[in-house]
């Protein structure tokens, strides 16, 4: 299995290592950045991600990377700021079934300086020109702004259409909301 190791101006995405799940668990599986991705995970829920995560790269070639600053000495450098990156839609209930869709995953300290859109540039750079993907998209509720205020920053587009209930949350995080954007269309932006 290829490893990933893909820079940015200020990020490294990359593949996981041993030692990567306890810190990526540590930064991120708190009651804020878990809102609205279904609450705080238990034992049972973080084996479960960990393997899903694996099984992606297995499957596809690529998963959720670990989002790392470089050491640069800039706000958080050389740390863990979280996760980002590819994955086919596999919800119950999808209407964007098999799509490529992008996702990330960032530790509350990281909020706020761009981070997240650098690291979801970077995921949506790969998609698109290394592993295939036409379109792509990105999932959240509507309550989370800040998700897809990132969506829009990306160049997605809102598509009500596909809005689905995802059988696996309360209502609370219904309906699922899709935002989605084509090579296309990431192609012209680019320009």
């Amino acid at each position: 299995m290829a490893e990933l190791r893909h820079e940015t101006e200020r990020l490294v995405l990359r593949s996981w290592r041993e030692g990567d799940w306890e810190e990526q668990f540590r930064l991120t599986n708190t009651p804020a950045v878990m809102r609205w991705l279904g609450g705080v995970q238990d034992a049972e829920m973080r084996a479960k991600k960990m393997a899903r995560v694996d099984s992606w790269q297995g499957l596809y070639g690529f998963t959720f990377w670990v989002v790392e600053r470089k050491a640069d000495g800039g706000h958080l450098s050389g740390e863990t700021l979280g996760l980002c990156g590819l994955k086919r839609a596999d919800a119950p209930g999808s209407t964007v079934l098999g799509t490529m869709e992008i996702g990330w995953r960032m530790r509350e300290e990281s909020w706020g300086h761009g981070y997240a859109r650098e690291a979801a540039m970077a995921a949506m750079e790969l998609g698109f020109t290394r592993f295939g993907g036409d379109p792509i998209v990105a999932l959240t509720v509507q309550q989370n702004a800040p998700s897809w205020g990132l969506m829009l920053r990306l160049g997605m587009t809102r598509r009500e259409d596909l809005d689905y209930e995802d059988t696996r949350y309360s209502a609370e995080l219904n309906p699922t909301i899709v935002y989605a954007i084509t090579k296309d269309e990431w192609e012209q932006q680019a320009r």
